[in-house]
């Protein structure tokens, strides 16, 4: 029987093959994946409707097909196989049943203090998650119905990452290779060429001293680990974004090019960019303005994991008003990023370096100093918006503290 490509959401009519999740031959069970494809920067798993084993496969990865388009053939569950007899299957289901009735029964796990264990109730996406995480599933207690394991309790049982070069296992090439141009890197591609063709950018660059944010932030990091709350600067930075386009109400818009009109946005939609081993990704994290400092550490880490193992939605990339993307952590002093069309504003955050400076009274002192480099759409904001716009978040990230009082934490 064939299996065609179903609807993959609203106004989707194709995808590009990501990834085979089966080969021919294999047993596959209804709600098993089955096949990986793109649209629109997002990698949707596609479960099967059915049960029985898998025949040819009809696409390629890279290939991209329609709503509708058969891209495999199986043989339903039940299904006599066409190159074995009757006979053959009937004797094979006897020696499995006497098998079976032939073997002990099998004791019910334990744990590891001799009881009976309970077993684990979370969906296979979530299962996969957890081992991409390094996260032991058995060891979370889970917050949706009945004690199911959802994504958001992960975050709780992942293991710490380092800060310094998160890239480490990412696949550079081998040379003399070549290396297929498909997947997400080109439609990294074809958005950045889109970009760089429609806007003029101009980036602006400034020094920040952020001594108390790093102190705030190591004051933090054990209390709320504690909670599960993996603390990063990126809270504070998405904060001191948000508190920054209020002041600036322009840079947080987007320009209607039919209607002549630049759009100012009334909300805060703040995309983090996130390096995968398939390109850089940029979820969003939505209303920013409206969650407290946990929530937004909680939100970049859930929309990180994510990403990071292929399994971000489509709406979690979509609706940005504002980007940040950070080098810090891999060890760059500054970049020159790249605007997310149509937005008209992009920070990048280079690394912290402690180096000696002067203070107001011409003394020298140690302090915590990062570069942030801001891209805009010369356009519509100008450099003295941008510079107004770099003032007002480097005010923020002086007064770390103040991200957090309005916020409950």
């Amino acid at each position: 029987m064939e299996f065609r490509l179903p609807e993959i959401g609203e106004g989707l009519y194709e995808a590009e093959v990501s990834r085979w999740l089966v080969k021919p031959g294999d047993a596959v069970r209804s709600g098993q994946g089955l096949i990986e494809v793109l649209t629109d920067k997002a990698t949707m798993e596609v479960p099967a409707p059915f049960a029985g084993t898998i025949g040819d496969l009809r696409a390629e990865v890279g290939q991209t097909v329609k709503v509708g388009q058969p891209i495999l053939d199986y043989q339903p569950t039940g299904a006599p196989a066409r190159e074995e007899p009757a006979e053959a299957e009937t004797k094979t289901a006897a020696q499995r049943a006497k098998k079976a009735a032939a073997a002990p029964p099998k004791a019910p796990p334990r744990s590891e203090n001799g009881g009976v264990a309970v077993p684990i109730k979370a969906a296979p996406s979530v299962r996969q998650m957890a081992r991409a995480l390094g996260v032991d599933i058995a060891g979370i207690r889970g917050s949706g119905p009945a004690g199911r394991v959802l994504v958001e309790d992960l975050a709780r049982g992942a293991k710490p990452q380092a800060d310094a070069h998160p890239l480490e296992a990412v696949d550079y090439g081998k040379p003399g290779t070549r290396i297929k141009f498909h997947g997400v890197r080109r439609k990294i591609a074809e958005h950045l060429v889109e970009s760089m063709h429609k806007v003029p950018h101009y980036t602006y660059v400034d020094e920040c001293d952020v001594s108390d944010l790093v102190r705030l932030r190591d004051g933090l990091k054990e209390t709320l680990g504690r909670q599960g709350v993996r603390v990063t600067y990126l809270p504070f930075l998405v904060k001191a974004v948000v508190e920054a386009l209020k002041e600036v109400p322009i840079v947080n818009a987007a320009l209607d090019e039919e209607a002549g009109e630049v759009v100012l946005h009334d909300h805060y939609h703040v995309g983090v960019a996130v390096a995968t081993p398939n390109g850089l990704l940029v979820p969003v994290v939505r209303d920013a303005d409206r969650l407290s400092f946990i929530e937004v550490a909680r939100e970049i880490e859930r929309l990180s994991a994510a990403a990071r193992v292929g399994k971000s939605k489509l709406d979690d990339l979509k609706g940005g008003t504002f980007t940040i993307t950070s080098i810090g952590n891999i060890g760059g002093l500054f970049a020159t990023p790249i605007l997310h069309h149509p937005q008209l504003g992009i920070l990048g955050v280079g690394k912290i370096v402690r180096r000696p400076v002067f203070d107001e009274h011409g003394k020298v002192k140690p302090a915590d100093m990062v570069y942030l480099s801001m891209t805009f759409d010369h356009r519509v904001l100008d450099g003295a918006v941008g510079a107004a716009f770099g003032n007002a978040l480097m005010r923020r990230l002086r007064n770390p503290a103040a991200l957090l009082m309005d916020s409950s934490l």
